[in-house]
C-alpha cells in the first residue's frame, strides 16, 4: 500500500508499480494503474520463483503514469530477498529516508518450491544454470501462392527472435529446426506472431488486417517429444515444437565451454614446470651456484610494462637486449604488456626462439618499421585494404568499430605486408618453456560510466582470455565467438592479432573526463553529474542481515540535464567491441564475500547485481593506459606466486605518478605491494633504478623501479666507459619536452633517435645489474626460507 505520493501539480497521482527480478523472469512486471489517488491500493500477488544460490535483489518501483510525457519516477527500492525468512509472511514498509511521509506498504512470502532441485554451477562468483534447447520445426499444409513470415520470439534466450519464411515451394528459410535456447527455471514463453490475414467485410465494404499472436509457457510443454502449438485453418501453415531439453550435469565444470575458476589453467601449470629448468639453470650460472635449486627455491620472476606508443616499444627491445646481454633473460617467467609494448611482444612471438638467439634480427627489423615513412597508410590501396578486410570482418560475425581500423592501421605501421599471426599461436613459442609466458592486459568498460567507476581487467595468453574478477575464462581461440550460460553457440574466427593490437593500444577511446584527469588531480567535481543516487536505508520492521545480504537501498535516476551531462561527458570516441562470453550468467548470493571477487572489487557496480550482470551483448575493452598505465593486475593474482617484479616505465608523463597511482589502487583493494618511498628530490631527479621491498607483508614481491630517465647514460656510453667529446651528442635525448621526437603520438622516429632510445633502455638495465641480482638473491633466500 503506497501513501502520500507526490502528487502531480494539477492532478492526484495515477501510481502503478514495478516489479523487476532479472533473475527469476526476463520481464518486468506491474500492477495496474490506480488513478487520480495519492494513496492507492493494488492488492495484487505476483510470483516468482527463485534460485536461492542466486543473489536476488527485487527492484519495486513507483512511477505516475502520463500520457503525453514519459512516466514520472517517485520511489525505487532495491530489496535483496535473501533477507526474508523462509515459509512466514512478512509485511515490510519501504520509505525514500527516515523523515520521508511516502511509503510502499508490500507484503512477502518466501516458500520452499516443489519439484526437482536445480543443478547448478559455481565458482563462488559465478553461477551456471540449467539451460534448455527448444527446437521449433515448421510444416505447411499446402503450398502457397506467396511467401509466408513467421517470428518466433523466446525473452531472455541467447536468439531472442528469429523469422522463418515459407516459400512458394513450401520449403521453410532457414531449413532445418530453429533452436533456442534459454534458462530452463526462468519463466520462458514462446511468442509466435503468425502471418497476417485480410479479411473482406461486405458490410463496409473494406478489408482489415489480423494477425494471431499465441504464447506458449514452455515450461508446460513435455520434454523430448513434439508437440503441435499452432495450426491454422485455411490452409497456412502448422508449427510443431521438439521441447529438447538439454541437462548437462551443470556440477561439473568440464561441461562447459569455458573454463570456471580461479586457480591457473592447466596448460599455464604445465608450462611452470617447463620454464622452472630455465630459470634454474640460468640462476645456477649467473650466481655461479654449486648445486642445482630445487623446484620450490626457483623465484618467479616478472617483467611489467607501462604504455607509450612507440617509445615503449622501442625501449622494451633495449630493455630485453640488455637482459639477454646479463644472461638474466632466461629468469624470467612471464612479461606482461599493454599498449605499445604489446607491440613488441606480438613481433618476438611470431619467432618461437626469439629469446634462445641474438636479438639483433628482431631490432633491425623494429628499427625498419619505426623509421619508414607512413603516408602510404593512407593511400588508395590501403583504403581499399581496409574496407575489404573490415567487410570480411563483419561478414565473420565481428561487430566492427573505428578500434578495427586502427588495428589495420597499426598492422601497417609495424609491417611490410598483412600479418596473418593470431595469438594462440604464439603457444608454440612455450612449448617447451623456452620463452617467458606473455600477458597482454585491458579493460572492460561500460556505457555511462567513467574509467574510475567502471573498469574490469582482463588478460589475454595465448592459452586463454578471461576476466580476473569473475574468474571466467575462454580459449584465446574462442575469444569474440558467441556464448550463453557457459556453452560455445556460435563460433567465429580467432581474429588475427592486428585487431587485438588495435584494442590493447586504443588511444582513441578517451573521453571527456579522461582529458579533464590529465589537467586536474581529480574527478570529484564531476561525480555528482557521472555517478547514480543511491542511498541505504532501513526496511519498516528491520530485518536482521547477515554478512553476504545487501542493505535495502533507494535509487534515484538521473534527471534529463544530468543524463545529457553524463552522457556528455563519459561517451568515449571508440571502444573495441567483442561478444560477451558472460552472457546468461548470474551472481551467486555470496559473491560479495567472495575473496577473488573482493580482490578487484572496484567498481560502483559491485554492489548492484541487477546492473552488474546485465551483460551487454558486447564487451567493450579498451587501453589499460586510461586507467593506471599498468600491465601488473595479471601478475598480482596470488596462484602466480610472483617474488620479483621487473617494472619498466616507458611512460612519456610522469613515472613516480603511475607508479604512486599503482601503489595507491592495489593498498585499496589490500592487494599486497611494496610501499613505494621517494623522497621530493628523488621525484624532481630521478635515478635509474629503485628497489623497494616489504618483507612483513606475506606474498608481496620485490619491485625493481626502472624509470626510462637518461641520467649516467649522458656522459656514459657503457657502465664504466665515459664518452669522449666525439661521442657526448648520442648521450643526448629529450625525452620530456613538448617537442619531444619521443612523445605518445609520434609514429616515425629518425634512425638515429631511435638508436639512441634502444641503447639509453639498454644502457640502464647493464648499468643496474647489481640492484637486480640482489632482488633475486632476496628472492631465492625468501624461497629457501619459506620452506624452512
Amino acid at each position: 500500500q503506497l501513501f502520500c505520493l507526490f502528487p502531480d501539480p494539477v492532478t492526484q497521482a495515477d501510481c502503478y508499480v514495478s516489479l523487476w527480478l532479472p533473475t527469476a523472469t526476463c520481464e518486468k512486471s506491474r500492477t495496474k494503474t490506480i488513478r487520480n489517488s495519492n494513496n492507492p491500493v493494488w492488492n495484487e500477488t505476483f510470483y516468482f520463483r527463485i534460485q536461492s544460490q542466486v543473489k536476488n535483489v527485487l527492484e519495486l518501483t513507483v512511477y505516475d503514469e502520463d500520457f503525453a510525457t514519459p512516466d514520472d519516477h517517485l520511489l525505487c527500492a532495491l530489496f535483496d530477498t535473501a533477507k526474508l525468512p523462509i515459509e512466514r509472511t512478512v509485511l515490510l514498509y519501504f520509505r525514500p529516508s527516515p523523515k520521508a511521509k511516502e511509503e510502499l506498504e508490500v507484503e512477502f512470502k518466501l516458500e520452499a518450491a516443489s519439484g526437482p532441485h536445480e543443478t547448478i554451477a559455481t565458482n563462488g562468483v559465478l553461477v551456471c544454470r540449467e539451460l534448455c534447447c527448444l527446437e521449433v520445426e515448421v510444416a505447411e499444409k499446402m503450398q502457397q501462392k506467396s511467401k509466408k513470415e513467421l517470428s518466433l520470439t523466446v525473452k531472455g534466450s541467447f536468439e531472442g527472435t528469429q523469422d522463418v519464411t515459407l516459400g512458394p515451394d513450401g520449403v521453410a528459410s532457414p531449413s532445418g529446426p530453429t533452436k533456442f535456447h534459454y534458462i530452463k527455471y526462468a519463466e520462458p514463453t514462446l511468442d509466435v506472431m503468425l502471418p497476417k490475414k485480410r479479411r473482406y467485410h461486405p458490410w463496409t465494404c473494406k478489408y482489415s488486417t489480423e494477425t494471431g499472436s499465441p504464447v506458449v509457457m514452455l515450461n508446460s510443454l513435455p520434454m523430448g517429444r513434439k508437440t503441435t502449438i499452432a495450426e491454422i485453418d485455411i490452409s497456412v501453415l502448422m508449427c510443431k515444437i521438439s521441447a529438447c531439453f538439454c541437462f548437462s550435469n551443470c556440477s561439473c565444470h568440464q561441461d562447459l565451454d569455458m573454463r570456471f575458476g580461479f586457480d591457473l589453467c592447466s596448460e599455464e601449470m604445465t608450462f611452470l614446470g617447463k620454464r622452472k629448468r630455465y630459470v634454474a639453470s640460468a640462476l645456477k650460472s649467473v650466481f655461479h651456484l654449486q648445486q642445482d635449486l630445487q623446484d620450490h627455491e626457483v623465484p618467479i620472476v616478472a617483467i611489467i610494462t607501462t604504455g607509450g606508443g612507440l617509445k615503449s616499444m622501442t625501449g622494451l627491445y633495449g630493455s630485453l637486449m640488455g637482459l639477454k646481454k646479463l644472461n638474466l633473460l632466461d629468469c624470467i617467467t612471464y612479461i606482461s604488456g599493454l599498449s605499445g609494448t604489446t607491440w613488441t611482444m606480438a613481433n618476438l612471438y611470431r619467432d618461437a626462439y626469439w629469446s634462445q638467439k641474438d636479438l639483433d634480427s628482431h631490432i633491425d627489423e623494429a628499427q625498419k618499421q619505426a623509421t619508414k615513412c607512413k603516408m602510404g597508410c593512407f593511400s588508395m590501396d590501403r583504403m581499399k585494404y581496409y574496407n575489404k578486410q573490415l567487410c570480411q570482418r563483419k561478414e565473420e560475425g565481428y561487430r566492427t568499430s573505428f578500434i578495427d581500423l586502427w588495428g589495420l592501421m597499426i598492422e601497417y605501421l609495424l609491417n611490410d605486408g598483412k600479418d596473418p599471426h593470431k595469438l594462440s599461436e604464439q603457444q608454440e613459442a612455450l612449448c617447451d618453456g623456452q620463452n617467458p609466458l606473455p600477458i597482454y592486459v585491458s579493460v572492460s568498460v561500460r556505457d555511462n560510466y567513467s574509467t574510475n567507476d567502471f573498469k574490469e581487467w582482463v588478460e589475454f595468453t595465448p592459452y586463454e582470455v578471461g576476466l580476473l574478477k569473475y574468474g571466467a575464462f575462454v580459449r584465446t581461440e574462442h575469444f569474440g565467438s558467441e556464448f550463453f550460460m557457459g556453452r560455445l553457440l556460435k563460433k567465429l574466427p580467432e581474429s588475427r592479432i592486428c585487431y587485438l593490437q588495435g584494442m590493447w593500444s586504443s588511444i582513441f577511446s578517451v573521453n571527456l573526463l579522461q582529458i579533464w584527469g590529465l589537467s586536474h588531480s581529480s574527478e570529484d567535481f564531476w561525480k555528482r553529474w557521472t555517478q547514480d543516487r543511491i542511498e541505504d536505508v532501513d526496511e519498516d520492521p528491520v530485518l536482521p542481515t547477515r554478512p553476504h545480504e545487501l542493505r535495502t537501498r533507494m535509487y534515484t535516476p538521473p534527471g534529463p540535464l544530468s543524463s545529457a551531462l553524463r552522457g556528455a561527458l563519459t561517451d568515449r570516441f571508440s571502444v573495441a567491441q567483442h561478444h560477451n562470453f558472460l552472457k546468461g550468467y548470474q551472481l551467486h548470493n555470496n559473491y560479495l564475500e567472495n575473496e577473488h571477487f573482493c580482490r578487484w572489487k572496484d567498481t560502483v557496480l559491485d554492489s548492484r547485481p541487477n546492473q552488474l550482470m546485465q551483460n551487454p551483448n558486447h564487451l567493450g575493452m579498451i587501453d589499460a593506459g586510461f586507467f593506471i598505465n599498468t600491465s601488473s593486475p595479471p601478475l598480482l593474482r596470488p596462484q602466480r606466486e610472483v617474488d620479483v617484479i621487473i617494472y619498466l616505465s616507458y611512460t612519456t608523463g610522469s613515472h613516480t605518478s603511475t607508479l604512486d597511482k599503482a601503489y595507491k589502487y592495489y593498498s585499496e583493494q589490500k592487494i599486497p605491494f611494496p610501499k613505494i618511498s621517494l623522497t621530493d628530490d628523488d621525484k624532481k631527479n630521478l635515478k635509474e633504478c629503485y628497489l623497494f621491498q616489504d618483507s612483513d607483508l606475506p606474498g608481496c614481491p620485490i619491485v625493481i623501479f626502472l624509470p626510462l630517465v637518461n641520467d649516467t647514460f649522458r656522459e656514459y656510453k657503457a657502465p664504466g666507459v665515459k664518452r669522449c667529446c666525439s661521442e657526448m651528442e648520442g648521450g643526448q635525448l629529450d625525452l620530456t619536452s613538448c617537442f619531444s621526437p619521443y612523445c605518445m603520438f609520434s609514429v616515425r622516429y629518425t634512425d638515429e633517435n631511435y638508436r639512441r632510445l634502444l641503447n639509453l633502455s639498454e644502457y640502464n638495465i647493464l648499468n643496474n645489474s647489481q640492484i637486480i641480482m640482489q632482488a633475486l638473491q632476496i628472492a631465492m633466500q625468501r624461497r629457501r626460507q619459506n620452506m624452512c
